[in-house]
Parts: structure tokens; sequence; C-alpha cells
């Protein structure tokens, strides 16, 4: 039990810190007001998704966890949350561009080319050779135009700026896009009001948008919650974000991962300094790790998701989680768009078949 004097201390301590993010967020170009304006903008046209919880997995993981469903959102993603605020801030800034343009391994292709309809703009999406025919699919079901390219980061990224030029196109980057930040950051807005006294948020990390988002909301409207950041093998974030310096050998690769979701080695020049402030761990699991919580949510939850959303599910049941203070743990399932003909548990790379 505090003394009165130690629970004096201690709550000036928790408002001098949230002060701090606070000014640290005012000085970046996204902050809690950016991502309230995008709850706003977004209602109606998108879900505001459920929190599951499932007694099984509560044991598992001696925490209770609660899954925001990311994989019910519009497009089977979370992502459709940032480009649709993207594009609508864009026509709220000027004329309609003649073309929307972007790069994506799938998700954000599938987001972007639907939100490019619901706001009746044409679309191409690039997308980089290897990406799953499901989202494929997807993307020109939704009315994009589909180019493949060279499976590379820059690869992807030179093809978008060619297109974007000889259309005058306007391209919605992944991450590195401070309004898709703001409608990523909309998930951790809707979790802190469903579940209240959250202790730690587990999200999937890639270029870092939504890790960024979810953590501007989070840290804001909860500074004593931990934000951690679960990524594939070969990503190595934390070293970078510990030192504040980006550490990754250049060119920028894809990691060889059966989450094609999050296999960006390098987080984004915008996310980069939000997640060094912001982010306060970073949890690394396998391949195999990832499968098997796609597994356990099938079989224990009912529910289908991607391999991306399968690493936060076996963060969640990991050992650096158990060990962790506070019971409340919000767990991130991204998004639900796997290929049925090649389940994550049943991945050669998983297997060894």
């Amino acid at each position: 039990v505090l003394s009165t004097q130690q629970h004096s201390y201690y709550t000036l301590l928790l408002l001098v810190t949230q002060r701090y993010l606070l000014l640290l967020l005012m000085a970046t170009k996204v902050g809690l007001d950016e991502v309230v304006a995008a709850a706003s903008r977004l209602s109606g046209s998108l879900h505001r998704t459920e929190v599951i919880t499932c007694s099984t997995l509560d044991k598992l993981a001696g925490k209770k966890l609660f899954f925001k469903t990311e994989m019910f959102q519009k497009t089977g993603s979370f992502k459709a949350r940032g480009a649709l605020n993207a594009i609508k801030c864009c026509l709220e800034r000027g004329p309609p561009p003649p073309m929307i343009v972007t790069h994506s391994s799938g998700n954000h292709g599938q987001a972007v080319a639907w939100a490019a309809g619901h706001c009746g703009l044409p679309c191409t999406v690039v997308v980089p050779e290897g990406t799953p025919g499901v989202k494929c699919e997807a993307i020109q079901g939704y009315g994009a135009r589909l180019v493949r390219c060279t499976p590379t980061p820059t690869g992807r990224k030179e093809m978008a700026d060619k297109i974007a030029k000889e259309t005058s196109g306007e391209i919605i980057h992944p991450y590195d896009n401070y309004d898709v930040i703001a409608g990523q950051g909309t998930i951790g807005l809707e979790l802190v009001q469903q579940v209240a006294d959250l202790d730690i948020v587990l999200v999937p990390i890639s270029g870092g948008g939504m890790t960024s988002g979810i953590a501007v909301a989070v840290k804001t409207i909860r500074p004593e919650c931990k934000v951690i950041a679960v990524e594939p093998e070969g990503k190595d974030l934390w070293r970078s974000l510990e030192k504040k310096e980006r550490m990754w050998p250049n060119p920028p690769q894809f990691l060889n991962t059966i989450a094609e979701g999050i296999m960006t080695q390098q987080v984004g020049q915008v996310t980069f300094p939000l997640l060094c402030d912001l982010v306060d761990g970073v949890i690394t699991v396998t391949d195999k790790e990832m499968a098997e919580g796609c597994r356990l949510a099938a079989e224990r939850m009912k529910v289908m998701v991607e391999a991306a959303s399968g690493a936060a599910i076996a963060a969640a049941l990991g050992d650096k989680v158990k060990e962790m203070e506070g019971k409340k743990v919000g767990v991130i399932l991204c998004g639900g768009n796997a290929d049925m003909n090649r389940l994550p548990w049943l991945d050669s790379r998983v297997t060894g078949k």
C-alpha cells in the first residue's frame, strides 16, 4: 500500500509524463486531435470493430487478453482506416486527383482500392511479385488496376513513383503519411474506450504506421499503458529504437517470413521518430509461433486470421508478456486475409514439408 507521500509522487510523475507526451505529439504532425478528427471522418464508412475474449487463451497467457478484431474491418484488415482517412483528407485540401496510386504487399493495396472506389476515384496499386493471389484478386475486385513489380521495397516504390508521375496521381503511402497514421490511430482510440485500464497493447509491426498511430492515441490517453511492437525474425527493431538511429543495412529489403503483411524490414522515415519516443518494447516471434497463434485463433476463438495477427497472439502467450506487470492486454488482430490454399500452420516454411 502506497503512503500518501508516495501516492502524491506517483500522481505528479504521471502528470509530468502525460504533459511531456502531449508536448511531444504537438511537435509532430499527428497527435490525439488528428486521431479524433480521423475517427469522425471515418464514422459511418467503417466498422468500429469489436473486442473479443477467450478464457482458454487467458489461461495460457496468465493475463486477461482483449482481442481487437481488425480482420472484420472493411477489406479484411486495419488498413482501410488509414487509406480512407488519407484520401478524404486529400479531397478536403483540394480538387480530386486524377489517380490514386499506392504500393503494397497486399492489405494496404486492397484498402486503398476500396477507399478510392468509395470516394469515386480511379486507383492503381503496385504489388511485388509473389503477393498472395487472394490479395491481388481482391485489389482488382475493388476496381483498381494492378501492376506487379520486382519484389523489393525499392522496386515497388520506384514503380509507384513512375505511375504517379505519368498520371499526375496522388500517392497514398502505406505508412509514411501522417493522415494514414492518424487513421490507424483510431484503433487505439477505440480500444481504450472499449477496455478500461489497459496495461499493455501488442501491435504487429511492418512500416510502423499502425504501431505509431496506436501509440499516439494510447500513450496520450493512458501514458502508463505499455505499447509493444511485435516483429518477425530479422527485423531487429529494438536495436534501432534503443539507439534512436536507423541501424538497418541498405538498400531496404523484405524479410523471409510467412507473414507478408509484416515483411518490411525497415520502418518508415516518418514513423521512426514516433516509434522511438512512444514504443516501450519489442517482441520477436518466429514463423512457427505465428502459425501456432493463427491455429489457436481458428481452433479456440473460431476466427481466421493471417500470420501477422498470429504474431500478436504468439507474443501474448509468450514469456516476455507473462513477465510484464499488469493483467489487461490488448492484442491487435490486424487482418484476416489468409490464403485458404496456404494456411499459416500448413505452410511448408513451418512444416518443413
